[in-house]
């Protein structure tokens, strides 16, 4: 019996895999990269950046970059697994851990698909209020539609449905260059905040925000998804095919992800210095921020900006939020269910947690419900990324292939950093 859940079975036969051919254009990679990154810049990250950015400042922009630089390093784990293996992180874990272990690892990632989607969902129905004056309750059940909107592209290929996707991404892009123009933050204090203040430990609130931060930017269903978007890349099993895939698979990781660090960074330096320099330093709500944003910068633009790029960023995040489902379900569970199908089932499911925080606290409990769904993934994450690290540091599945070295003393250092800020953020909650 196995024992330990993260012992490796006897490896199965390699599948023939099909993919594109071999890419000498990198731009090829850029859609997969962007599907991944979009789920770095959902409405999750707009919450728990206005709350940290408009309590404490620039300080938490070092948790933004550390937390961005943990998710580079640990996607591109992921989409080398998927690469040379030609199986994504839940088939992995099917096929080598016992019954019981995969019951539970996808059991824990559907929860944290479900926390993310109730992001997604509030922070689009916020967005909609926003921009068209609709009911909260309305935009709930609009944003439902919005995913199959989204996801119909598909039927016009894979490639509509990224270049969306990387439309929707541009867009959000030019909103923020317009913010950081009128929040005309203080960027010594920015370059300052940073590097990581030894007071995150010891300030509940900060270790609270700092693992919702997390959570929203190294999202454990990215993880499982993104070694399922890029295994058919590599053509063969041949050492040529194969390096030719990774080179083209880590460009668009890293191009995208670097992109989405920018928009998160963004996110906290706009808060920073037009809610914190204001004094509205209890600003946590994306309602509240709309309507102070465009008195305090003297720009109607700014208000209207914010409402469009965070309606642009929850649609953009519904597709990832499906397709990790689809991979979780199939990997896990061998069943494939229609995307359409899939949709529905994960909304259905983050819709009533949506409708319940709507009732009970209005427009304003959306910003303790996305910063709580972030602190769900925070706490989910180590169970995604203790079997990535042990299977792709495996030299029997991975080959020459395998992560070592200092990517891997690096990939085990994130791995402990995330359990250590999951246990001061539980220990706080204990004796708080």
């Amino acid at each position: 019996m196995n024992t330990n859940p993260f012992t490796l079975i006897p490896s199965r036969r390699r599948r023939r895999r099909r993919g594109p051919p071999r890419a000498g254009n990198r731009l090829a990679f850029i859609g997969a990269g962007a599907l991944v990154a979009v789920g770095y810049m959902d409405p999750g990250n707009w919450a728990t950046a206005l709350a940290g950015g408009a309590g404490y400042g620039y300080r938490l922009l070092g948790v933004v970059f550390m937390s961005s630089l943990m998710a580079m390093l640990l996607q591109w784990v992921s989409s080398r697994l998927g690469v040379v293996t030609g199986r994504d992180l839940a088939q992995m874990c099917r096929e080598r851990t016992g019954r019981r272990t995969t019951l539970f690892l996808w059991l824990t990632s559907e929860v944290a698909i479900i926390a993310c989607d109730v992001a997604e969902v509030v922070g689009s129905a916020v967005a909609l209020q926003l921009l068209f004056g609709v009911s909260l309750t309305a935009g709930v059940l609009t944003s439902a539609v919005g995913t199959f909107a989204m996801l119909a592209l598909q039927r016009h290929g894979r490639r509509t449905l990224e270049a969306a996707v990387v439309a929707l991404i541009v867009f959000v892009g030019l909103c923020f260059v317009v913010e950081l123009v009128l929040a005309r933050p203080d960027w010594r204090a920015a370059l300052t905040g940073a590097t990581p203040s030894p007071e995150l430990l010891r300030n509940a609130g900060m270790v609270w925000l700092a693992a919702g931060i997390l959570g929203a930017t190294v999202m454990p269903h990215n993880l499982y998804l993104h070694s399922a978007l890029v295994r058919h890349h590599a053509r063969s099993d041949s050492d040529a095919d194969i390096a030719d895939a990774l080179r083209g698979v880590n460009f668009g990781t890293f191009s995208a992800l670097s992109f989405a660090f920018v928009i998160n960074a963004a996110l906290l330096i706009v808060s920073a210095a037009v809610f914190h320099a204001s004094g509205h330093r209890n600003v946590t709500d994306l309602a509240d921020a709309h309507r102070l944003i465009a008195p305090i910068v003297g720009s109607h633009w700014a208000a209207i900006l914010f409402a469009a790029a965070l309606l642009a960023c929850g649609l953009s995040a519904t597709v990832t939020g499906t397709l990790a489902g689809q991979a979780v379900m199939e990997g896990f569970l061998q069943i494939r269910l229609p995307r359409w199908q899939r949709a529905l089932l994960t909304r259905s499911l983050a819709i009533g947690p949506a409708l319940v925080a709507v009732a009970m606290f209005g427009p304003h409990g959306s910003a303790q419900l996305l910063v709580a769904s972030q602190v769900v993934l925070s706490l989910q994450l180590p169970l995604a990324v203790l079997p990535l690290i042990r299977f792709a540091s495996d030299a029997r599945l991975m080959r020459e292939w395998r992560v070592r070295g200092v990517p891997l003393v690096l990939a085990w250092m994130c791995a402990a950093g995330i359990i250590a800020l999951n246990g001061a953020l539980i220990w706080e909650t204990a004796t708080g």
